[in-house]
């Protein structure tokens, strides 16, 4: 099934907690603008390989930590994912640019053009328990940004690799779910077997939250 245009299926935007609300834990940094697409077209789902054992009023600390991991160690200018989904199905605004635009992130080697990172913190490996509230809450937010950009979340989309460290050669045009894992398009384990394990349901649930 390819994505099409989803005409009179837009889904409603789910409530998304602004950076501020852990970037002032992150420590400074110095944020460059924000670069962009066209529109979103696919998302990946990824996982931050950080413990699951945090209390959920704990997340803004777990993600400026992740931040000022990318941004200090790694040298990266922002955060890499564009969105981050806590254990009780709170989403927060990862990469700086606007929610509602098609901010291009840096979260899948080869595919960040026109495409959404959404990263559950947690690991998720085989036999590791996913939240109810976390695959719901990433269906939601998948089923919004998709809608924007006209997208049927059960498709497939062409998408071209940017980036020969990807399991794809740069010029390839490669066939992907329009909610993959990040494993789709790299070669590594995330999103975590658990959590890849449940995409199918991400998929279901979002087209449904698109009236599908």
């Amino acid at each position: 099934m390819t994505a099409r245009a989803a005409v009179g299926h837009p889904a409603e935007r789910p409530p998304i907690v602004p950076r501020a609300a852990w970037l002032g834990s992150a420590g400074p940094h110095r944020q460059p603008p924000p670069h962009y697409d066209d529109r979103v077209v696919a998302v990946f789902v990824h996982h931050t390989d950080s413990p699951n054992g945090y209390d959920c009023a704990d997340a803004p600390r777990v993600i400026g930590d992740l931040y000022a991991g990318q941004t200090g160690a790694k040298q990266w200018d922002d955060i890499g994912y564009n969105f981050l989904v806590d254990r009780c199905g709170t989403i927060y605004e990862g990469r700086a640019g606007g929610v509602d635009r098609p901010v291009t992130g840096a979260h899948a080697q080869g595919f960040n053009h026109r495409t959404a990172g959404i990263a559950a913190i947690g690991t998720f490996t085989a036999g590791t328990p996913v939240p109810k509230a976390m695959t719901d809450a990433i269906a939601r937010l998948a089923a919004w940004k998709l809608g924007l950009g006209g997208v049927d979340p059960r498709g497939t989309v062409r998408l071209t690799s940017s980036n020969s460290l990807s399991r794809y050669v740069k010029g390839t045009t490669a066939v992907l779910p329009a909610i993959a894992g990040h494993k789709d398009g790299f070669s590594t384990s995330c999103p975590g077997a658990a959590l890849a394990a449940r995409l199918p349901e991400i998929r279901a649930a979002a087209a449904h939250y698109q009236g599908r």
